[in-house]
């Protein structure tokens, strides 16, 4: 009922926390792809030392040919170009070294294909130079993008769990604790996935967010806020003018 809704009021978002196969399913199924598209794929913004990365996609396409990962670059360089702000963004491809034959069949065919784009493709990148702010756009397929950002999203939240109980463990500990508070606070705010909410399923011709299933009420509040976000910067028009550029020929 809700993703019907987008078909007929104009500027408009349809947010969910439910199942991600299930919401691209009945996107696919009501909205279409926007034309050209081959799958959609789901963006994540994650920080860096210099600032923020795309990475696409994260879980919705788990088998993956060469020429959907091309896509899903183009898809967000488009993103970071309309949300972030980023004229020409970065693009790396996830691979386990930065040598262009590192990686499996997959990664090094679309090494190939992405070589030969109108993208700022930089080439493969590992884990450690993403964080490190080597690049603004990271392209994996669906299945890599989940483990890689589920696994950033425990690491994290391990590293200020038990800083938390080392800051408590001793009154010193606790002065520190209390004069450091801005700063950890400043820093949970950047890492925390509540503060997203959700995200937008890109190249289907319509705004759909998804967020965790175990999203809590911050986490829902955040994705209104992201899902008006993308209505004030005109995300799908944008994204649509782009694609078809690019995708149709």
């Amino acid at each position: 009922v809700g993703i019907n809704q987008l078909k007929i009021l104009e500027q408009s978002a349809f947010v969910t926390a439910g199942n991600t196969g299930g919401a691209m399913f009945n996107a696919i199924r009501t909205l279409g792809r926007i034309k050209g598209v081959e799958r959609p794929a789901l963006p994540a913004v994650i920080p860096t030392q210099s600032g923020k990365c795309v990475a696409v996609d994260v879980g919705v396409n788990v088998d993956c040919k060469p020429e959907f990962l091309v896509q899903f670059a183009l898809f967000g360089s488009t993103y970071a170009k309309i949300m972030l702000g980023i004229e020409n963004p970065r693009i790396g491809l996830l691979a386990n070294g930065e040598e262009a034959g590192k990686g499996n069949a997959l990664v090094k065919e679309t090494y190939l294909l992405l070589k030969e784009t109108n993208l700022n493709f930089i080439g493969n990148v590992e884990g450690k130079e993403v964080f490190g702010g080597k690049v603004d756009v990271v392209v994996m397929d669906g299945f890599v993008g989940n483990v890689f950002l589920k696994g950033s999203e425990a690491i994290a939240k391990f590293m200020f769990d038990s800083l938390k109980s080392e800051l408590y463990s001793s009154t010193r500990n606790k002065i520190g604790a209390a004069l450091a508070q801005p700063a950890f606070r400043n820093l949970k705010k950047m890492m925390d996935p509540d503060e997203i909410g959700a995200l937008p399923l890109l190249g289907v011709d319509g705004l759909v967010l998804i967020g965790h299933g175990r999203s809590n009420t911050r986490a829902i509040e955040s994705a209104l806020i992201q899902a008006q976000r993308s209505i004030d910067a005109n995300l799908l028009a944008e994204m649509t003018n782009t694609l078809q550029k690019e995708l149709v020929k």
